[in-house]
């Protein structure tokens, strides 16, 4: 039941605002409000028979009040369409969730969940790296923003102020008001009309590998490398080599039980052997 109603009621309510943004909203709007006892019975049917009907009128008969509340973040820069898909998404989960009994009306009980979604919306998208992740931080994001009246810094007191109402520290209200005002920068942009070549941070990074002389000291020790592990390879026993070539040298790697049958032992004496030149090879290649 609980699949069925997600996945029914998320196409009810976010069909609307992928079309026209504003014949969405003139349709919603055209919804008529469900009286108490209405919303009260329809609330009863769905909890007690999962009655999807009942569901679709409570999700449609409030998506005019998403639309409100969605209008409250259009400041972040994001598109109102999302802002109100996203919080359908919450009123979805509130219908879901709502307990007639409890005494309260289903708008007043809806207002956390869509809120919830919508702020998880906006911190996900509002820049390309997260300025909150944390309760704490999340809670200091929306209310930092609302609390700034200008666009210059935050004075002391004003901070301290800010620090007190929210409950954290002055620090943290500092820190979230220079993640607030700092940008995204392109990594890799691409070159504007009459430039030559674009600015960016990749443009001062090192290359991997662009020291010659880290480059030429990494090619001999490898070479050294190599050839001191041939030579330990070498020195091992023809059985000794046998079960390394046929473990680690091949694109087919051998099973003990193989092995143990090639050279009439146990597995375990194969494992013995193996670990042994393992060891003798390590040395050879370390000294």
């Amino acid at each position: 039941m609980n699949a069925a109603l997600v996945s029914q009621s998320r196409q009810l309510a976010l069909a609307g605002p992928l079309g026209s943004l504003d014949a969405y909203i003139h349709a919603v709007n055209a919804i008529p409000v469900l009286p108490v006892a209405e919303e009260q019975r329809l609330a009863r049917r769905l909890r007690s028979e999962g009655d999807l009907d009942a569901a679709r009128e409570l999700v449609l008969a409030h998506l005019r009040f998403v639309v409100h509340i969605a209008r409250g973040y259009v400041g972040y820069g994001l598109p109102l369409g999302d802002l109100v898909q996203e919080g359908n998404v919450g009123l979805m989960k509130a219908v879901k969730r709502f307990d007639p009994e409890v005494g309260v009306r289903l708008v007043s009980f809806a207002v956390h969940w869509i809120r919830a979604e919508i702020h998880e919306y906006v911190l996900r998208n509002w820049r390309l790296v997260r300025v909150a992740t944390t309760k704490a931080q999340r809670k200091l994001f929306f209310n930092l923003r609302r609390a700034k009246t200008g666009l210059g810094w935050l004075s002391r007191d004003e901070t301290e102020a800010i620090a007190r109402d929210l409950g954290v520290p002055a620090r943290e209200v500092t820190e979230m008001e220079q993640r607030l005002a700092g940008q995204d920068l392109v990594f890799d942009p691409v070159p504007e009309d009459g430039e030559d070549k674009a600015v960016s941070p990749a443009t001062y990074l090192p290359a991997p590998g662009a020291d010659p002389a880290e480059a030429l000291e990494q090619d001999d020790w490898q070479e050294r490398a190599a050839g001191r592990l041939h030579e330990a390879l070498a020195q091992l026993d023809e059985r000794s080599q046998a079960i390394i070539q046929a473990r680690w040298m091949t694109d087919r790697k051998a099973t003990l039980q193989d092995l143990a049958g090639r050279f009439g032992v146990s597995a375990e004496r194969v494992r013995q052997i193996e670990q042994q030149a393992i060891r003798a090879l390590r040395g050879a290649v370390a000294a």
